[in-house]
């Protein structure tokens, strides 16, 4: 007979790779939520992407299933059980199942952005081979959109040595060519990338589809003999602390919150377990930010006195700086300085010493614990309330609420 002392706790098989930082970030938001709105007991064994559905998976009676689904052996088995289950990998839209995960607009938004604002004026994206993971595709395609969108050609990683995306080209994304696989030899790859980055128009700042293939694009620089970040500024996803280490020099990188994509996903699964009705819609939850390292630490701006400008700014905003402090530092006067700013960084100084504020506020409160008369004080700020109107302004959104909404658990 069943002991009856024993409690009975929801069953969630947590199907997810342990061996990337982004699947660990998943798991981590699984199990916040679990010991908030738990307990579960979770059905859980360390593997990496791509495995076999575990042989119990297919007699299993448990409750709830959250997977990253690969391959068609995978959604066959999670399908077979006729349980609520969710799916975080987004591979294949066509199965009846409720998709979490990235934002992939905000996330290139953003990597687009942060290059943008060292003064560059060509960008790349390097990619996988076509039609393999359809979030690399969306995050290419969205890449491409931003900088056409905003007047600048942009160049693809592909089988052919570049393919330039002309601002006035038919279509935002042209056509999408053959893409070869790549090659399992890891020097052949490494020569080829190599040869691409020879190829382009430098300084261009490049987006890696993810931290992998940015270690990957940092290591051919190298072999090209081409610097970083002097020359090719490197940013990738996933904000892996050891991939990000490892490159040399360090990989500036952007973090998908895959803690929150995870915790998300547990609350989703909770509530269709309790017999709610699934989201008919795919579910994206923004970027946590972009953490900046050296591999895009620089300032592709023509003219030195508004380049020393930038860097003044940048080093001396969250210290209260005004405008008439940084024309101190150049020899111009202000209406000359102000005009030169905004030629060759599409923005007013003024904006960009609140830019740089907001930016590090919105980093604080993801961060710390701080409270906002500190994070005011740390920016910048005379007063929180100045902080506030300001972050609204810049944000749409007050510092408390993108404080809840990058750490959901503050929420409960």
């Amino acid at each position: 007979m069943p002991n009856s002392r024993l409690q009975h706790l929801p069953r969630v098989a947590v199907l997810i790779e342990s061996s990337r930082a982004f699947g660990r970030g998943l798991i981590e938001g699984i199990a916040r939520y679990s010991r908030l709105h738990g307990p579960w007991s979770m059905y859980f064994e360390p593997h990496e992407l791509g495995v076999a559905p575990p042989g119990w998976l297919k007699d299993w009676t448990g409750d709830g299933i959250i997977a990253r689904i690969d391959d068609r052996r995978m959604a066959e088995a999670v399908l077979g059980t006729d349980l609520p289950a969710l799916d975080l990998r987004g591979r294949f839209r066509d199965l009846d199942l409720p998709f979490i995960g990235s934002n992939n607009i905000a996330i290139t938004r953003v990597g687009f952005e942060h290059l943008r604002e060292r003064g560059l004026r060509r960008f790349g994206f390097c990619g996988m081979p076509s039609g393999r993971i359809r979030a690399l595709d969306e995050r290419r395609d969205h890449f491409v959109r931003h900088v056409t969108e905003a007047g600048f050609d942009c160049y693809l990683f592909t089988s052919q040595p570049h393919v330039a995306l002309a601002k006035d080209a038919a279509g935002p994304f042209g056509p999408p060519g053959v893409i070869e696989p790549a090659p399992a030899d890891w020097d052949a790859e490494q020569n080829r990338l190599a040869e691409w980055v020879l190829s382009l128009p430098r300084p261009i700042g490049i987006l890696a589809c993810h931290d992998p293939r940015g270690y990957q694009l940092v290591d051919a620089c190298r072999r090209a003999g081409v610097s970083v970040p002097d020359e090719v500024a490197v940013v990738g996803v996933d904000n892996d602390p050891v991939l990000c280490s490892m490159a040399n020099p360090p990989m500036t990188s952007i973090d998908p919150d895959g803690s929150r994509i995870g915790f998300a996903a547990a609350e989703c699964l909770d509530r269709m377990m309790r017999g709610e009705h699934p989201p008919q819609d795919a579910v994206t939850i923004e970027p946590r930010g972009l953490t900046a390292r050296r591999s895009s630490d620089m300032l592709a701006i023509d003219d030195p006195e508004i380049a020393r400008a930038v860097r003044y700014i940048r080093d001396h905003a969250c210290e209260g700086a005004r405008v008439d402090e940084v024309v101190q530092q150049i020899a111009m006067s202000r209406s000359v300085f102000e005009r030169r700013f905004k030629q060759a960084l599409g923005r007013t100084p003024k904006s960009e010493l609140l830019r740089v504020q907001i930016e590090r506020a919105k980093q604080l409160l993801a961060e710390s614990d701080l409270p906002l008369a500190t994070v005011a004080e740390q920016c910048g700020f005379s007063t929180e309330k100045y902080l506030s109107d300001a972050f609204v302004r810049v944000t749409g959104s007050r510092p408390t609420t993108f404080r809840r909404t990058i750490r959901p658990e503050l929420s409960h």
